[in-house]
């Protein structure tokens, strides 16, 4: 498993991100059900593992902050699912021999 990923608000925000090419800040915060904070920490967590890219710019006159996923972090969140599944597996493998 992923250490980096594996942090409950990280999952959620790279399984967000995933289901979309780039998000807006306030997206993701709103999504992720999260504090501005909250989202930035995390997501510097992330970039600085290359899994996000944190893209700045405006609108307007007003600053906006976009997100998204690195391939890298794509990657990461697909051997991350996979190692979950793996211990889904094994523990129902498991509970399927102790009942026989």
């Amino acid at each position: 498993m992923d250490g980096v990923i594996h942090h409950p608000t990280r999952l959620t925000l790279v399984a967000f991100l995933s289901a979309c090419d780039e998000a807006e800040f306030a997206a993701v915060r709103d999504g992720c059900q999260v504090s501005d904070s909250v989202l930035s920490k995390n997501a510097s967590a992330l970039e600085a593992a290359g899994y996000l890219n944190v893209r700045k710019g405006h609108v307007g006159k007003r600053p906006r902050t976009w997100l998204s996923l690195t391939p890298t972090g794509r990657q990461a969140l697909a051997q991350h699912l996979a190692a979950l599944q793996d211990l889904v597996d094994a523990a129902r493998s498991a509970a399927g021999s102790v009942g026989a």
